[in-house]
């Protein structure tokens, strides 16, 4: 079984740790190897390294994917997941060894500048910010949503969704679009609780101008 912590082109569709937890169980119970897709939600956007890493599991995934942030594609695997013999799993590049350096000088600069912290602190700042603008235009938005800086804010539908992803870029700021009609927000690790406020200020306006 194969499941992404949150379901991001789809949407952002979130689910509990409890929800987790059972499929877990499930996959155990019925012998099904666990897979995690990591690729969008790893590499510290939500606070943890890995999301799979907030669920409580008393027995982790079977296999984790990640890529983007980590700026390699990789994966890990429990020891009784090892193929059997060498190269049953091939790819073009082999690990290709200058991406693990870069990948050991990106953990080590997470780890140097405290930058899960900074992601759980700013992500609280724009989760706030968008609850606030939530409240303030009813009629364009609603269901903010979040785990760390991996955001998203749905619009009343994908025209208006579309509207204000096109005015923003007209104030600096490029917000990507997934699911029908929601507005994803990814910023880098770095991204700060001012960069924030500029974002929030930016979104306010264009919300105001529209109505």
């Amino acid at each position: 079984m194969i499941v992404e912590p949150i379901q991001a082109e789809g949407g952002d569709n979130h689910a509990t740790p409890y929800f987790f937890q059972g499929l877990r169980n499930i996959c155990t119970q019925n012998g099904v190897g666990m897979i995690v897709d990591e690729v969008q939600t790893g590499g510290g956007c939500t606070g943890t390294i890995f999301a799979c890493d907030q669920w409580g599991l008393d027995n982790p995934p079977d296999l984790v994917t990640f890529s983007k942030k980590l700026a390699m594609a990789g994966y890990f695997y429990k020891k009784e997941f090892t193929p059997d013999m060498g190269y049953r799993v091939f790819n073009t590049w082999m690990g290709e060894p200058s991406k693990m350096i870069l990948l050991e000088a990106i953990l080590k600069t997470i780890t140097q500048e405290n930058l899960l912290e900074n992601v759980k602190v700013t992500g609280k700042v724009i989760l706030d910010g968008l609850n606030e603008l939530q409240d303030a235009y009813p009629h364009v938005f609603s269901k903010a949503r979040g785990n760390g800086t991996f955001i998203a804010l749905d619009c009343v539908d994908n025209q208006k969704a579309t509207l204000i992803s096109s005015l923003l870029k007209n104030e600096g700021v490029n917000l990507g679009l997934c699911g029908s009609r929601t507005l994803r927000f990814r910023p880098a690790l770095i991204f700060k609780p001012f960069h924030a406020e500029i974002l929030l200020d930016a979104l306010d306006k264009v919300a105001k101008d529209m109505n």
